[in-house]
Order: structure tokens, then sequence, then C-alpha cells
């Protein structure tokens, strides 16, 4: 009963049961008004944390085939409807990676690569953050989950590169010697990397799903190349505006690098199994980037990796099995994609999207790009997510922007970024900040002051860079 928060459990039910009982408007189907109420109402069940996101999907999926919205009439067809989401090739996608994930933290390969940026950049406050900040980049494509990413390998080392700096996180007056300047870049980069590549972090193949749902085809290579060239110039930004606006006291960290060849030595030479794990990484890489000239989609690559893994003895079934993260995604996910697709395919965000984009007809579409990015941008502000902002709002947004002429992919790519990027705004703002704001380097009133400033170059950004970037590619 720990996990349950009754007070937002009872405001989420009413919530449901208000949306459930309104009457249903001209051009909507009542069952999909019905599902609306029941995604709203899960959706709020997250964001308040009235149980745990596993725990709110399957009520969902319950509420889903109980009350046949999904197959009126049919209880059967509603009950498989219902559970349409797990068979669905994305989610398992995610949930592929996270095993392969596995992998990197288990034979010690991302630890390894991380001491050795520090090794080679470390000498001074910058070197140290742009070594750290590469180690998550080069992780980013095969590790989905950044909260793994962040706090199952840069973290840990960030901190205690810190601590042997001087920055004690029980000495208040010790955190602007260099912990707080690495604690605030780490994370951003963290968002930065997540932004980067379709299997960085969950919310990315969600907003994939979505926009496909409406006719917007995104595939790896795609979102990489559209992501390469803003995402690149954020990364290279972040720690010299930081290093301006909220500098570290430490200007020198020649200690740096013989902290890491020291943790290095002692990891002793690269195993077997860290090599197996750098030729399946590769193999992975040229699998998504290359499939299509394969046949081979990013699910069945991700297939083939798992099995290189576990038939070269990287990875047991043991440590699949094990792998809680990765089941849990696959169920929350699965309950979110099936009611995300079916409030699409029962009409009710076409619906909406030509509602809303009624409204801004009178707008061209560079005038409303701007708008809708901007409004879902510092919407964030309400969400402890990327995945859940993309599940409440992502379809609804992208169909306005696609009913006022704003070019479907450009527009996709982009809304599915801003969920992660935003993520720098709060320290709760994704799943890696509370680890990183639990370090105590840096007090709530700077952390909120320094991530506007950094949301504010993150767009600012994308719109100038990678707009340009854009046009040259052919996106509009």
């Amino acid at each position: 009963m720990k996990e349950i928060n009754f007070t937002s459990l009872i405001i989420t039910l009413v919530v449901g049961v208000v949306i459930w009982f309104i009457p249903v408007p001209d051009g909507v189907k009542p069952n999909a008004w019905h599902l609306l109420a029941i995604f709203v109402a899960t959706i709020v069940g997250i964001i308040s944390k009235a149980a745990t996101m596993g725990t709110m999907a399957i009520i969902g999926i319950t509420l889903c085939a109980a009350t046949q919205v999904l197959a009126p009439g049919d209880p059967t067809k509603s009950i498989l409807n219902a559970l349409s989401g797990f068979g669905n090739s994305t989610i398992w996608l995610i949930g592929l990676a996270f095993f392969i994930a596995r992998g990197f933290i288990k034979t010690g390969l991302g630890t390894r690569i991380a001491y050795s940026f520090i090794k080679i950049f470390g000498k001074s406050p910058l070197g140290l953050a742009y070594g750290l900040n590469t180690a998550d980049l080069i992780l980013a494509p095969a590790i989905p989950s950044n909260t793994a990413r962040a706090g199952g390998v840069i973290f840990p080392i960030m901190k205690s590169i810190a601590v042997n700096m001087g920055s004690i996180p029980e000495k208040a007056e010790t955190h602007r010697k260099i912990g707080a300047f690495l604690t605030l870049s780490s994370y951003n980069a963290n968002m930065i990397t997540s932004v980067m590549f379709l299997t960085a972090t969950a919310s990315n193949p969600m907003a994939q799903k979505f926009a496909k749902d409406l006719g917007v085809t995104i595939t790896w290579g795609s979102w990489a190349i559209a992501a390469l060239v803003p995402g690149l110039v954020c990364f290279l930004l972040v720690p010299i505006f930081l290093y301006k606006v909220f500098p570290p006291e430490l200007k020198e960290t020649k200690e740096a690098p013989a902290i890491a060849a020291k943790q290095l030595k002692e990891m002793g030479p690269i195993t077997i199994k860290e090599w197996l794990m750098v030729a399946t990484f590769f193999i992975l890489l040229v699998l998504w980037i290359f499939g299509n000239l394969f046949s081979i989609d990013a699910t069945t690559g991700a297939l083939i990796g798992l099995c290189i893994l576990l038939l070269c003895g990287v990875l047991t079934w043991e440590d699949v099995k094990s792998e809680k993260g990765a089941w849990d995604t696959i169920v929350w996910f699965s309950s979110l994609v099936m009611m995300g697709s079916f409030l699409n395919s029962l009409g009710f965000i076409g619906w909406f999207g030509h509602l809303v984009g009624g409204q801004m007809t009178h707008l061209s579409w560079q005038l409303a790009f701007p708008v809708i990015i901007l409004v879902y941008s510092y919407c964030h502000y309400m969400f402890a997510s990327a995945t859940a902002q993309v599940a409440a709002m992502y379809s609804v947004f992208l169909a306005v922007g696609i009913a006022v002429g704003v070019p479907g992919t450009m527009l996709a790519i982009f809304l599915g970024a801003c969920a992660s990027l935003m993520g720098s705004l709060t320290h709760y703002g994704h799943g890696p900040a509370p680890i990183f704001f639990g370090s105590t380097y840096v007090d709530l009133k700077d952390w909120w002051k320094q991530g506007f400033f950094m949301s504010v170059l993150f767009l600012l950004v994308w719109f100038l860079v990678g707009g340009a970037w854009w046009k040259i590619i052919g996106l509009w």
C-alpha cells in the first residue's frame, strides 16, 4: 500500500469520471470520448504519482477492456485490443535496448569509457565536463534509459571526481568549487544526448509511433541526421555556457587524469567480454543505420544484438529476467501507446487537431510553428518525465501543426526532442534529474534559474541552427 497515494488516486478517479460524463462533442464518437476519459485519468495518475506507472498502466488497460470502449458489444475483441500494445515492435525495441544496455554496465565497459575520456581531457573543469559528456554521447545510442546511463555510469564517476577535487556534498561552502558545475553540465548534456538518437531515451520511440499514426514516418537514421547538427552545437555550447554563467571556483583539475588512470589500472586490461560488447555495439549501429538495405528493421536488429550477447555469455537469461526497468517500461509503454493509437484511429486526435488548428488558420505555418513549439516546451513544467508529456500532448500538438501546414517530419522530430530538452527546466523534469539534484551540489533556486537559461539556449539553437540544417536536408 506504500505505493498508493489515495488522495491523488481519488483526484484521478474524479477527473476520469467528470470527463466520461461530459456530453460528447459533435463529431466525436462516444467510445472515443470515453477512451479519452480513461487516458487522461491514467496520465493524471502518473503525473500526480497516485501509483507507480506500471500500476496506472495496468488499471488503464483493465478499464479499456472492462468498459469495452475499444470494441463496444464485443468483450473478446475488446480485451485483445486492450492488450494490442504488447504487440507493438517499437515497445519491444526499447525493452531489448534495455537488455543490451545491461551489457555495458555488467562488463564495466561504460565505466571504462568514461574514465578513459577523463584521463585524456580532465586537466581542467571544462575538459572534465567534455570528457564525462563525451562518454554519455558514445553510450547514448545503445542505452535507451537515460536514467540508467546517467545514474549507472556518469553520475557515480562525476561525484567521485568532484569529491576528490574538494567539493564535499555535506559542506555547502565547497559546492561551487567544481561539484555544482559538473552536476549541471552532466545533467544537461544527458538531456542533449537523449534527443540525438532514437534509441537514447524511451520517449523518442513513443513520439515516433504517434507520428507514424499521423502519417509521418521517422527512421533511426532520419532522426539521427535531423538531430545531428543542433544536437552537437548544444553539446559543445553547454559546458562553455555554464562556465561563463555558473563558473566553478577551480580553474585547474590536474589531479583528475591521475585519478582516472588509477581507476583504469584497478579495472585491469580490457576483457574479452568487453571486446564482445564493443563488437555488438558496432553491429547494432550498422543494423540500425543501414537496416533498410538488408530489410531488417530496428527491433529485429536489437533482437540480433541480444542474441549475440546471450550466445557469447556476455549476458545470461537471468540478466534478462532481472532487468526490471525493461519489463516495467514494456508494461506502461504498451498501455499508453495502445490508448494513444486508438484515440487516433477512433478519430479523436484528428478532430481535436482540426478544432484547434481552425483557431490558427489566420497564421502562416512559419508563425504557427514557433508558437506550437514554445507552448509545448514550457508545458513541461507540469511534467515529471518526457514520456508523460509525449503521451499526453504529442499527438495533439503534432496534429495541430500538420493541420496548419507545418512540415510533418520537422515538427515531429522537434516536438519529440523538446520533451527531453525541457527536462533542463526543473529538478523533477526528467528521470536523471532527482539523481543529480540529490547530490545537493546545486540548490533549488540555481537549478531552476540555470535550467530556464539552458532551455532558452536549447530552443535558440534548435530554431536557428536546426532550422538552417533542416532546410539543407530538405525537411522544409
